[in-house]
């Protein structure tokens, strides 16, 4: 057998470096999703799977990554855990606030909920966020926000409770026309590739004058340059698809890429036992 190593356990331990990469640049989108704390997490359950390898030859490369992501999740280990509580604050907030406000607008909670009453728990939550200023910098940072905003804004944030159908916010709004933006770019090919790799042969009929000419037309391209063209696209929503599952399933992700790099090692244990001595 030769000395390179194979291309496909190349391309798995590819992606589970792209996974570990993709931790520590998990961009955010507030006010709840916090990407420095969900690519901590990320980080937390791919180790927890590369922990798992076997020792072997194949495996060195995995293996030589834990070092350096245990290395990462212990420096940061104490600003992660100051981040998850202000997380915990904010939620608790959000709560007092019946916000999103779609998710408490029922009428029998709406008659009984009014801004007076709103005012008193949030302040007397407030009250309760006291956080070591020096040592909790996430918290602290939450806590002057919180207590900037009440102070100027409080007589207006809780106008809504006292008017029936009024919205806490326009996110609403700002979502209607997400959906009309993005079903836009699905029916159009500029977002997703998914639309085409089932109806894209079919554009063909717009320029075919008939039948035969259409059929002249398809037999001009080779079988295997049609497949190929087609995994062109599937490759590409692969690497979307992966990441999807890794910020909403992080450890079956990972398991996923190294069940890959076992099975791969495998055949090429039983290729090498083929061989003649």
């Amino acid at each position: 057998m030769s000395d390179q190593r194979d291309e496909e356990l190349i391309e798995i331990e590819k992606q589970v470096h792209l996974s570990i990469r993709d931790a520590v640049n998990r961009t955010s989108r507030k006010p709840f999703a916090w990407g420095g704390l969900n690519g901590y997490e990320q980080l937390e359950a791919i180790v927890q799977v590369l922990r798992r390898l076997p020792t072997e030859s194949d495996t060195a490369y995995l293996r030589r990554l834990i070092p350096q992501v245990d290395r990462a999740l212990e420096k940061n280990r104490l600003l992660a855990q100051d981040v998850r509580q202000a997380h915990t604050w904010l939620h608790r907030i959000a709560k007092c606030l019946r916000y999103p406000f779609s998710s408490h607008s029922t009428p029998s909670l709406a008659s009984a909920l009014n801004s007076q009453q709103v005012r008193r728990e949030m302040e007397v939550l407030l009250s309760q966020l006291s956080p070591d200023m020096k040592h909790k910098p996430a918290q602290a940072t939450l806590y002057r926000a919180c207590r900037h905003l009440w102070k100027a804004w409080a007589a207006d944030l809780v106008t809504c409770y006292d008017v029936p159908g009024l919205p806490a916010d326009n996110s609403m709004l700002e979502a209607f026309f997400n959906h009309l933006r993005n079903h836009e770019r699905r029916i159009s090919g500029r977002k997703s590739t998914r639309s085409l790799r089932y109806l894209g042969q079919y554009q063909v009929l717009f320029v075919a004058e008939s039948e035969q000419d259409l059929l002249t037309q398809l037999h001009q391209v080779s079988p295997a340059e049609y497949r190929a063209q087609q995994l062109r696209p599937q490759k590409l929503e692969a690497t979307r698809q992966h990441f999807y599952r890794l910020h909403h399933q992080p450890v079956e992700a990972t398991q996923s890429l190294l069940d890959q790099h076992s099975s791969r090692r495998a055949v090429l244990a039983a290729l090498t036992a083929q061989l003649p001595p």
